[in-house]
């Protein structure tokens, strides 16, 4: 696939995310002037009268039609305006700059270590079928599935914690006897590398032991079973015992013809689990004092903080794009026979 043909190929994918967005967007929009709650009030105090309560009502932009509100705030938008969180008062553009890269921390964490233990065991399940490992497999796919992460969150902080004494206390990213690293990515266990500071590593990353455990056990699960089934549907198709007759060894037909090929629905898996992780990211932020956007949403959702919540939202919505263009594009180096059809 040449140059121009990816470039048109990524403009594309943009240009059909657009309506996707505009559609969240205006969904958000109504659900969350359908919360329960005055959030004019709750920035007014519980003892402002009603006539203070309407001049906050009045500032925030509350008192006009809901038609009028979305024009301002879709003319906000383009001028990179998200709004003031009234949660926080700051504006949502900091809050999500400051929280953004916890969760992103986090979530990518647990993504890179549930690959490093589903993408192996899923094949050697496959590979050797109604083994041990086999039966491990599904074991924790079962348990990945069924258990709620932040039932597993409280289990590994009573057993690691409370009991052995070797986890450090769930109090957010880092103990209270450090300071945060000089902000190069906003992630802490990289700045601190960036900054040769060893101790500094070592302490976010105990912080973050738990909560990345209990989130890769709940991603390993649907990686771990697309990969068994797409690795057994694969070894049974005809180009691999076209392979396996032709002479080639084992390693070489399982490699470049089995795994190649079972990677394309592992992929499609990876993007929705994505999705799925941020979700459970909330749950995990709220056991783990993570200071993440999850545990923002769910302060601003409670005071029905309406910038703060379409903030949210709008973000999630970028990173979905994002990641869903990654996956497109990762499919043209898995599968030829994307880029030929272009």
């Amino acid at each position: 696939m040449s140059l121009g043909v990816k470039t048109r190929r990524v403009l594309n994918r943009l240009l059909q995310a657009v309506p996707t967005i505009f559609g969240i967007l205006v969904v958000c929009f109504l659900l969350t002037r359908a919360l329960p709650g005055d959030p004019a009030a709750y920035f007014a105090g519980d003892m402002a009268d009603e006539a203070s309560i309407e001049q906050v009502r009045e500032n925030l932009g509350l008192n006009q039609s809901t038609p009028i509100q979305f024009i301002n705030y879709v003319s906000d938008l383009a001028h990179g305006d998200l709004g003031v969180a009234i949660s926080t008062g700051q504006t949502v553009t900091q809050e999500l700059a400051k929280r953004l890269p916890a969760s992103l921390e986090l979530t990518l964490a647990a993504l890179l270590l549930s690959l490093v233990i589903a993408i192996p065991l899923g094949v050697l399940a496959a590979t050797r079928p109604n083994t041990w490992v086999d039966h491990l497999c599904r074991f924790l796919v079962t348990a990945g599935v069924s258990l709620p992460t932040f039932f597993t969150g409280l289990a590994l902080l009573y057993v690691f914690y409370y009991l052995l004494g070797w986890a450090p206390p769930p109090i957010g990213r880092l103990d209270m006897m450090f300071l945060p690293p000089e902000t190069v990515t906003g992630f802490y266990t990289i700045d601190s590398l960036i900054a040769g500071d060893w101790t500094l590593f070592k302490a976010s990353l105990a912080q973050m032991t738990l909560p990345v455990i209990t989130l890769a056990l709940f991603t390993l699960a649907p990686i771990a079973r697309m990969t068994r089934a797409a690795m057994l549907q694969t070894l049974s198709s005809d180009y691999v015992r076209t392979a396996r007759a032709a002479g080639l060894s084992g390693r070489r037909v399982l490699v470049t013809y089995a795994f190649r090929n079972a990677l394309l629905p592992v992929v499609t898996t990876l993007g929705m689990v994505f999705s799925f992780v941020l979700g459970a990211n909330v749950l995990v932020e709220k056991v783990f004092a993570w200071p993440g956007i999850g545990s923002f949403a769910v302060e601003a959702l409670v005071v029905s903080d309406y910038a703060a919540v379409q903030g949210f939202v709008l973000s999630m919505a970028l990173l979905f794009v994002s990641l869903n263009l990654l996956i497109d594009l990762a499919y043209t180096l898995i599968d030829p026979r994307v880029a030929e059809e272009e």
